[in-house]
């Protein structure tokens, strides 16, 4: 089997409330920005997958095409292992390319996606085969009463996890969570996600007063390097920390195991370069007994399915992971994926288990 043909869409998608409009420390948004990537061979088995392009700028679907058809026509899309140890393209462009890979590998054995990547492990180690992954919730800031508001619906819809963007103003965040326990109490798991926002002090100071609140982690408030600062703030504070931005690869987590830097480890497949890299760090925190959380951008259904499975195959990754995929407008597939009460069936399907639709896709690309 060998690629033919590559093809790069990019869409835009508007997301609706209550999500929208989602703000962080650095902007507002109503929309999702992603670069939807197919990958024909020449035995009719096609591949799909997503990278994710928000806040990028010049993004380019005829250009990313053509670099990636040129690299990618003629070789062999089953070898995955080697496509990461020889491919030059930009590493968002590589994980959309990546997944697809997955998928084509999937469908020409008639095996889903988290049964290839490991799902057999779980069953090794004692456990059920996954049908489920939980998912948490997401959320932009909010003041109190709307945190408060929020939290109830969210509640209501089934999710026992909630995450929160943090970090414009210290204050404004301490009021969001008051609002969301006020309103709530310990019936949602509680993150927060200042995005770098605040420095050593700051983040010492803000993870001390959130300790009444008994959050499940404080997500990347500082800088994601030097991870000394990481380590100094575990020891000011009984309030977890996660790490998101310092994770960029299965090298940077084990730097941060060995260092002892975080609590937890949040990678995306944008980030890292695909499934493979996530599969390596689920790998490594399994062996280091350090939860894994998948983290996502906002993402459409490709994605959304490579998270699940990877969910799915690996007992590190044991908690609720990051999702928007309820605030969307829309999706890009033909049957959307099953989220109800805060848990994601697992796709069954060969290879994701996932269909494009081609007239949705039509409707939202922007550069077709």
């Amino acid at each position: 089997m060998h690629v033919t043909q590559v093809t790069i869409t990019i869409v835009v998608v508007p997301q609706i409330e209550p999500l929208a409009p989602y703000r962080s420390r650095i902007r507002s948004t109503s929309t999702t920005t992603k670069a939807i990537v197919q990958v024909a061979t020449d035995e009719g088995i096609s591949g799909l997958g997503e990278a994710n392009f928000n806040f990028v700028e010049g993004v380019s679907g005829r250009r990313m095409q053509a670099e990636a058809q040129s690299w990618l026509t003629g070789r062999d899309p089953l070898r995955i292992h080697e496509f990461h140890q020889e491919c030059p393209l930009e590493t968002r462009l590589k994980s959309g390319v990546e997944i697809a890979l997955w998928d084509i590998l999937g469908k020409s054995t008639g095996k889903s996606v988290s049964d290839l990547c490991g799902a057999a492990l779980s069953k090794m180690l004692g456990g059920d085969p996954v049908e489920e992954v939980e998912a948490a919730a997401c959320m932009g800031i909010q003041s109190y009463e709307l945190a408060g508001e929020l939290a109830h619906y969210y509640v209501e819809q089934g999710f026992s996890t909630l995450k929160t963007k943090a970090g414009s103003d210290m204050q404004e965040d301490l009021e969001m969570v008051r609002g969301i326990r006020d309103a709530v109490g310990d019936r949602l798991k509680l993150r927060i996600d200042p995005n770098c926002g605040y420095s050593r002090k700051q983040s010492a100071e803000l993870a001390q007063r959130l300790e009444e609140y008994d959050l499940e982690y404080l997500e990347q408030p500082l800088p994601d390097h030097p991870l000394e600062d990481a380590v100094w703030l575990r020891s000011q504070s009984k309030t977890p920390l996660a790490l998101n931005e310092s994770v960029t690869d299965p090298a940077s987590v084990n730097r941060i195991l060995e260092m002892g830097a975080a609590d937890f480890i949040l990678p995306d497949t944008h980030i890292a370069g695909g499934i493979l890299p996530c599969l390596e760090i689920g790998w490594i925190c399994q062996a280091a007994r350090v939860p894994c959380i998948m983290h996502c951008g906002h993402d459409l259904g490709p994605k959304t399915a490579a998270m699940i499975h990877i969910a799915a195959a690996l007992p590190s990754y044991s908690l609720a992971n990051d999702t928007t995929y309820y605030g969307l407008e829309s999706d890009i597939l033909t049957t959307p994926l099953r989220l109800q009460r805060g848990k994601f069936a697992v796709p069954s399907g060969p290879g994701l288990g996932i269909e494009l639709d081609k007239e949705l896709l039509q409707r939202y690309c922007v550069e077709c």
